[in-house]
């Protein structure tokens, strides 16, 4: 079971909010007539200190900017395992926390952008439905995408792919050393992305595909790496969480701790 850290906050906010509110309206004045008697109980006094603290805490995580930790290498070498970033939850319109309705429409996701969403899931016992996973959008709605080759052509026209070279990874990222790292010219957006070229495996990620109404086409940067679009279908817009822009932490474990080349990156995709 995943712990749910949204709903934590909301259920948390409304308790206290509720006990200071009650305790505000019907008990406060009782307690002031007695003086010292009637002495403030714990819960209200930890209700009061707290309510405030949790409550901005859900406003700013909820339609400011919520903290993640990337947990894959799909999306190398733009993002690597152990990089903590933040993303913008209102770019794509103002939604409630938990039940992730939009109820301020702001914006829509543009091609390139690097976007979390909440895995769509085949059915309702997919273990995965409803796990917030981080891909870049290549295929806008009305799109007809398609992969081969390790190539991708939207609505018929190839996107280019520049400059290879081979990738010299740091950290977490360093066990795709020796890729083949390629500029990719999406429209109007640039990117890096990972390939390695003598790798079949994923051969039957190749295909076409038609983009829905109200869906997205995503991949991940690093290609034979990554289980996206190619695999379990579109995004549905209601399943979008915000898009990824800052990288404010980066902690590796296996080699020291932080790395501190990663700290203060700027996402490409993440840009407004």
């Amino acid at each position: 079971m995943r712990l749910d850290f949204a709903l934590i906050l909301v259920c948390l906010a409304a308790f206290t909010g509720f006990v200071w509110g009650v305790d505000k309206l019907f008990f406060e004045k009782g307690r002031k007539a007695l003086g010292e008697a009637g002495k403030e109980p714990t819960i209200v006094e930890y209700s009061r200190s707290f309510f405030p603290v949790i409550f901005v805490v859900l406003l700013l995580r909820s339609f400011i900017a919520e903290p993640f930790k990337i947990p894959s290498s799909s999306m190398m070498p733009t993002l690597l395992i152990g990089d903590f970033i933040l993303v913008n939850k209102f770019a794509y319109g103002i939604r409630l926390p938990v039940i992730n309705t939009k109820v301020i429409a702001l914006g829509e996701p543009k091609r390139g952008d690097v976007v979390v969403f909440k895995y769509p899931g085949f059915n309702a016992k997919d273990e995965n439905r409803g796990k917030d996973y981080i891909k870049r959008v290549i295929g806008l709605p009305g799109d007809v995408v398609e992969y081969r080759g390790k190539t991708i052509f939207i609505n018929g026209e190839a996107v280019a792919q520049i400059s290879p070279e081979s990738y010299v990874g740091v950290g977490q990222g360093s066990e795709m050393t020796g890729s083949q790292k390629r500029v990719e010219m999406l429209p109007g957006r640039e990117h890096d992305i990972l390939i390695i070229p003598e790798l079949t495996q994923l051969a039957d990620a190749d295909g076409a595909f038609t983009v829905g109404p109200k869906q997205y086409f995503v991949m991940g940067d690093n290609r034979d790496r990554s289980e996206d679009s190619r695999f379990w279908g579109m995004v549905p817009e209601e399943n979008l969480v915000g898009r990824a822009f800052f990288i404010w932490m980066n902690w590796d474990g296996e080699n020291g701790g932080v790395e501190f080349s990663r700290i203060g990156t700027i996402i490409k995709g993440g840009e407004s």
